[in-house]
């Protein structure tokens, strides 16, 4: 192989893997962005829940996509919550407890809509909930969601698969419960228009090298 050949598949390599190399998480708080960033979506709106405790861990699916729902470490409890008793969410059953997400199989973008609920299970006024959310990189993200209400949407998404998202309300929220509702799982995000770009580039070089290669041979 010629110089200008190796050179070639040598970019070429570096393009693709310097790619790889700056997997990271992007938060959205539009969920319209959300879903416009990701593949198939499944949700959990969890409706089958009633205004009771239920011990935790729990295993859920949001559609095609499974996970673990867990509180603590005051306790185990989980409780369903609503205003009008149909459009249910889930909460801990200690008001400083937060909420853990554990994830399984590919999926790469994960959100909800997060606020407060009182002792009763209505919402209620929040000055804050934050989202962590980590992917099997290591990597994190938290968002900070201030005044958040029923609308309050925030999703993520990672160029690696999602392994947990955890909420917890704001500290100067006694009383008010971290809550949850229609939890989104998604599959691998869609490429960015310069990741194909870079990736086309990528495979080009490489064929110019094989073609370089088999004049030369």
């Amino acid at each position: 192989m010629s110089l200008s050949a190796k050179t070639a598949v040598a970019t070429a390599v570096l393009l693709l893997s310097a790619s790889a190399a700056q997997a990271d998480i992007t938060s959205y708080s539009s969920q319209s962005a959300y879903l416009a960033a990701v593949g198939n979506t499944g949700v959990d709106t969890f409706d089958d829940l009633g205004i009771e405790p239920y011990e935790g861990p729990l295993i859920r699916d949001a559609g095609d996509y499974s996970y673990e729902l867990s509180t603590g470490p005051e306790t185990a409890e989980l409780w369903g919550a609503s205003d009008d008793g149909t459009d249910m969410w889930v909460t801990p059953g200690w008001s400083g407890d937060g909420l853990t997400f554990t994830l399984n199989g590919p999926v790469a973008g994960a959100g909800g809509f997060f606020f407060g609920s009182d002792l009763f299970g209505l919402s209620a006024p929040l000055d804050a909930i934050t989202i962590t959310a980590t992917d099997s990189s290591g990597a994190t993200l938290t968002y900070t969601i201030e005044a958040p209400d029923t609308g309050s949407f925030v999703g993520f998404v990672s160029d690696v698969a999602l392994t947990s998202l955890f909420v917890l309300r704001g500290e100067n929220d006694p009383g008010v419960f971290t809550t949850v509702n229609d939890l989104h799982l998604s599959v691998a995000a869609v490429p960015e228009p310069e990741t194909y770009g870079m990736m086309l580039a990528g495979l080009g070089l490489l064929g110019y090298a094989a073609r370089r290669k088999g004049r030369t041979s």
